[in-house]
């Protein structure tokens, strides 16, 4: 079993109700994540200990980099857009109009081909179709509406891929279960690779360097870190207990970020939740990401 750290080296104290999405971006050498609830985008910038925040028109589900600097690809409520970074000017690409529906865009990352994969989520059950949720890959350069791979979906989560980029991961959180697939070709019904314990669920799960898979289990107070074949090789004890995302960063990409909730929660109970905890490996024994994937616009 991994051996990993007993408490957070860092806390970012960003107080979120529903913090999601993390993103480390290299170029900025900074961590975008998302208080979806809130509607705003977050930029903390690590060596600085400095916190921005950004009101945007509408929920942001999840986000991704860009080939260009400038710009980034955002998962909104209702659809994909790109955001400027230097003019805060949003441009939409293509609109779902999910939120009549009685759903949002919610997870989301960028596969090794450059393609955005992302998930919708049903709110409201009443005003859902029965096909419910799907799972979206959008492909560069985002001219094209983005394709629909599978349908049936409650609560789309933990999206991440293979380091060679053969395999994509992805959970209906409402199932408890991380399946696999082909990350090219048709989706079929995946196979089982992890599931979770009944009381929490997967949510937002990023790859490292040697293939393990790092799982946030919502409900769980735990980030659970998996081996290529699905058994477990390390859980991570949190100080909250709805933990929502991980993401490796820092210049070296040796740190583990885990983003969480306090939606719902007694915060003199959990002081930190909505916080992003971050983590070093132990001595001699460092985290060691992969860089996060970037949309080609190009």
């Amino acid at each position: 079993m991994l051996a990993l750290p007993s408490q957070p080296a860092f806390i970012i104290p960003s107080q979120c109700v529903l913090a999601e999405g993390p993103v480390w971006d290299e170029v900025h050498a900074c961590l975008w994540f998302t208080d979806i609830q809130k509607s705003e985008l977050l930029c903390w910038r690590h060596e600085a200990r400095l916190l921005e925040r950004i009101a945007l028109p509408e929920r942001l589900g999840s986000l991704a980099l860009t080939d260009d600097p400038d710009r980034l690809l955002l998962a909104l409520a209702n659809g994909f857009a790109l955001f400027s970074l230097s003019s805060g000017q949003i441009e939409w690409l293509h609109r779902l109009d999910l939120e009549a529906h009685g759903m949002r865009l919610n997870d989301g990352r960028v596969d090794r081909q450059g393609r955005f994969w992302t998930g919708a989520m049903v709110e409201d059950d009443a005003r859902a179709p029965p096909e419910r949720g799907s799972l979206y890959r959008f492909d560069p350069p985002g001219t094209a509406p983005p394709v629909a791979l599978r349908h049936g979906i409650g609560i789309s989560n933990s999206i991440c891929f293979s380091p060679d980029g053969a395999h994509a991961h992805f959970a209906d959180s409402l199932t408890g279960r991380i399946l696999r697939y082909p990350a090219d070709g048709p989706l079929g019904e995946g196979t089982l690779f992890a599931q979770t314990e009944p009381g929490s669920a997967p949510d937002g799960s990023d790859v490292d360097a040697a293939g393990l898979l790092w799982n946030a289990e919502w409900g769980g107070s735990r980030v659970t870190a998996y081996n290529p074949d699905g058994t477990v090789a390390g859980r991570l004890s949190v100080p909250v207990s709805q933990v929502t995302c991980v993401a490796f960063g820092g210049a070296e990409l040796d740190l583990l970020f885990v983003t969480s909730a306090s939606e719902g929660l007694d915060r003199e109970a959990e002081p930190h939740a909505g916080d992003v905890l971050v983590y070093e490996g132990p001595p001699g024994k460092p985290f060691r990401g992969l860089p996060a994937g970037r949309f080609r616009l190009g």
